[in-house]
């Protein structure tokens, strides 16, 4: 197939966010194709693109051919072990910012490849724009809606392919847009689950997905700061930093959970106030806004998807690690989450919370 500068392949997952930002590709004059990435099928090892059933829009004037690309395989192996690991290694994972960078954008890069297609798509709330000769990523404009967040993982060679045609939008905009276009999912809700795992329940997943993981892990020590054993535990992978709930502790005053050690199955408890953080360290660093820092430098940064920025201090120990020090405490780090960067409405960069440590 010829390539031309006006053919994208836009990401169709069946929700109205990504339906909408192929029409509205469509009704700018682009040449769209959408590719709906299957991850939870047969794992093939050789995937390629098949025709697809799927029907975006009902309107004659947005009729846009869908093509199916079956990724199970890679999803296995790059999201859901990564997913399972995280949890027996006393980390909490953040699957869906791994999803987009090693599944989604790679999947639709290599659909446009076969396609023929020069450009990519998703319906994310996030934008992309170019200046001093850097691909460069935002915040979108509806704040409850943004993702930029998710999206730290991208390189500049991602970011040169991609279109996010709902990062100027507000939700209420976009359901409009979809009545208007005769998308079918117009009406459809919005799903906050992760995708593999059924009900949201990460531990009956973590049970079911891992044979005898239950037995191997069940009886653990929960124990104070200073050691002294307060209780028993139902297994290590089934707590995160900061839960409350489920401890089985009595005590005078709330308890957490503020320290996970895989090596020897414990957990730690302790008060609401253990949980405050002023630094901790962060590697596999991915660098967008900026080219790799070789100095300290003052930015802001959000430690999970829905947190505040706070005004921080990033000491580079190396290309892949920093330690992060922020002016007032963070609360419930959690290892295995993100750090993302931003400037303003720029994200600059972020890395994986390795660990918390005293400034």
């Amino acid at each position: 197939m010829m390539q031309n500068q006006r053919t994208v392949i836009t990401g169709i997952s069946g929700g109205v966010d990504s339906a909408v930002a192929a029409c509205l590709l469509k009704k700018q004059g682009y040449e769209v194709t959408g590719l709906n990435i299957r991850v939870l099928d047969n794992r093939e090892e050789k995937p390629s693109i098949q025709p697809s059933q799927l029907i975006i829009s009902n309107h004659p004037d947005f009729q846009i051919p869908v093509f199916s690309l079956n990724l199970s395989m890679r999803f296995f192996d790059r999201v859901i072990r990564y997913f399972r690991n995280d949890y027996l290694s006393g980390r909490t994972p953040n699957p869906c910012m791994v999803c987009n960078k090693t599944v989604k954008w790679y999947g639709l890069i290599e659909g446009a490849r076969l396609l023929g297609a020069t450009m990519i798509a998703t319906g994310h709330y996030a934008r992309t724009a170019g200046s001093e000769g850097r691909h460069r990523l935002f915040k979108g404009i509806d704040r409850a809606k943004d993702q930029s967040y998710f999206l730290w993982m991208l390189s500049q060679d991602d970011l040169a392919k991609t279109l996010l045609p709902l990062g100027g939008l507000k939700k209420p905009e976009v359901r409009e847009l979809a009545r208007t276009f005769g998308v079918r999912a117009a009406e459809k809700k919005e799903s906050q689950e992760i995708c593999f795992v059924p009900n949201d329940d990460y531990s009956a997943y973590l049970k079911n997905s891992i044979p005898g993981l239950e037995e191997q892990v069940s009886g653990g020590e929960i124990v104070d700061a200073g050691g002294r054993v307060l209780g028993r535990h139902r297994g290590y992978p089934f707590y995160t930093i900061g839960q409350r709930r489920g401890l089985g502790i009595s005590s005078p005053e709330p308890l957490y959970v503020t320290g996970i050690d895989p090596e020897h199955n414990r957990i730690t408890a302790g008060r609401r106030t253990d949980l405050d953080c002023l630094c901790l360290t962060v590697s596999d660093l991915n660098w967008i806004g900026i080219d790799a820092p070789a100095s300290a430098f003052e930015t802001s940064a959000r430690i999970r998807y829905r947190d505040r920025e706070t005004p921080c201090t990033v000491e580079p120990l190396n290309r892949n690690e920093a330690t992060v020090a922020f002016r007032t405490p963070k609360h419930a780090v959690t290892p295995g989450q993100a750090a993302v960067f931003y400037r303003g409405d720029e994200v600059l960069g972020g890395g994986f919370i390795n660990r918390i440590m005293q400034p």
